[in-house]
């Protein structure tokens, strides 16, 4: 029996190259262990069979944006990987280190459902930080109670909250008892602050789309990778 070492020391010496390299073959996910693709350095190896998967090439890993589609009052502790939407078309290959260390961008109101942001870019936190207020969003807002034959044009303007001048906002009816409300830069409790002006209360929130990010046909608890190239 040939005593275990780290993957990267058995993809070293099949291969010749440098200790990053090797890291970074393995991080890819292009070490191939029994026919299984392991992405962990130290995972230790023995007599099994280690190859490197075809047109391999030894370059960082880029840092993963995912799209959530968030239930209702749903806590993330850990995305399933199993969940990826089948609407996913991205080709983007799944890694272990894809759902480590992600961070919430924009972050979606306590309560509410629909699309959520989390990426491991620091350049995409630091535009969502910078630049957020300037990004729309859209909602589809449940309410109840009657709104009155001006009630639309009384939501268009919005108000101010919490300390913050009044959001122009884009609003019509999306279904009976549902707004669809498009607006930028909104505080938790906006939206239900502008209905309760017009006489409504809140029943759901559910979040649409984020710049030029649409939600889409996803699940509940179903996620798919940002496309290469698409900006929010």
């Amino acid at each position: 029996m040939t005593d275990p070492i780290r993957l990267s020391k058995r993809v070293i010496a099949l291969t010749g190259c440098s200790r990053r390299d090797a890291e970074r073959y393995i991080e890819g996910g292009h070490v191939l262990v029994d026919g299984e693709v392991v992405d962990e350095p130290q995972f230790l190896v023995a007599e099994q069979a280690v190859a490197l998967a075809p047109g391999a090439k030894p370059e960082p890993v880029e840092p993963a944006t995912l799209l959530l589609h968030r239930a209702a009052g749903a806590i993330d502790a850990a995305l399933d990987p199993a969940a990826r939407s089948a609407t996913d078309a991205t080709g983007i290959r799944p890694l272990r280190r894809h759902f480590l260390r992600q961070q919430e961008g924009l972050a979606l109101e306590p309560g509410a459902s629909g699309l959520v942001v989390l990426t491991q870019d620091g350049r995409l936190l630091r535009r969502f930080d910078e630049d957020g207020d300037r990004i729309e969003q859209e909602f589809v807002v449940e309410v109840a109670g009657d709104l009155p034959d001006d009630g639309l044009a009384r939501l268009a303007p919005g108000v101010p909250y919490a300390g913050r001048n009044a959001v122009p906002a884009k609003v019509s009816w999306s279904s009976e008892g549902k707004l669809r409300i498009a607006l930028k830069g909104p505080r938790p409790g906006l939206l239900a602050a502008m209905c309760a002006a017009a006489g409504l209360q809140v029943v759901a929130i559910k979040r649409l789309r984020l710049g030029r990010v649409p939600l889409g046909p996803m699940a509940p608890g179903e996620w798919r990778y940002l496309a290469p190239g698409l900006r929010f």
